[in-house]
């Protein structure tokens, strides 16, 4: 196992942010955050370009993964450490033809059968939700934990929980089996993100030592 993945097989914690400040990602790096996933989707590639450059010397510092999302390409010219996909954005097969067999490619899943097709991709690992709705989500109803128990016994790979997942509800997730999390707003509206990322961490951390 190459050294990304075994990164990404040990990571709990994962930020999914636009370009927030340095400070900001120093802090939520510093409290247990082991994979940003830098979202800008209507920003142009110079935008993202900047952004992913100025994040990825501060996630490298701290051993955090540095995910692009939709954009092989601009995963692979400023460095990051692969790419995040949606069911309606490039293609698994085109994309690792893009970023090679090196870069992680992520995949969200909504649905058991999205869950269970992932397993039949060139993915390394997927994102499970919305469990709660969420304003970065428009449109997408919430899946509740359900779908998390389902991802945590039939994903072949690791997955992430996401979806309006904060410090109030984090334990639901977990009792639903998830051992990983991503989180938006918990993070990046938090008032003390590092103080927030590791309650968060604590939290995961209380699912290992109980199944441990």
């Amino acid at each position: 196992m190459d050294d990304r993945r075994q990164r990404l097989a040990g990571a709990r914690l994962y930020l999914v942010c636009g370009a927030i400040a340095s400070d900001r990602l120093e802090a939520v790096l510093r409290g247990g955050v082991e994979i940003v996933q830098l979202r800008m989707k209507e920003a142009a590639d110079a935008a993202i370009l900047a952004a992913a450059q100025r994040f990825a010397p501060i996630c490298a510092a701290h051993g955090a993964l540095l995910i692009v999302h939709d954009r092989p390409e601009l995963a692979v010219s400023t460095g990051a450490d692969g790419v995040h996909l949606g069911q309606d954005d490039v293609p698994v097969a085109d994309a690792r033809a893009l970023v090679g067999p090196e870069l992680l490619i992520g995949r969200s899943t909504h649905t058991p059968g999205q869950i269970e097709a992932a397993g039949e991709l060139d993915v390394d690992y997927i994102g499970v939700g919305p469990v709660h709705a969420t304003p970065t989500k428009p449109g997408r109803p919430a899946v509740g934990t359900e779908l998390v128990r389902y991802a945590a016994a039939h994903a072949t790979m690791p997955f992430f929980a996401i979806g309006g997942i904060d410090q109030s509800n984090v334990g639901a997730v977990v009792g639903a089996g998830a051992r990983r999390i991503a989180v938006v707003r918990a993070l990046t509206g938090a008032a003390d993100p590092e103080t927030a990322a590791r309650a968060l961490r604590a939290a995961l951390a209380g699912r290992e030592a109980s199944v441990g």
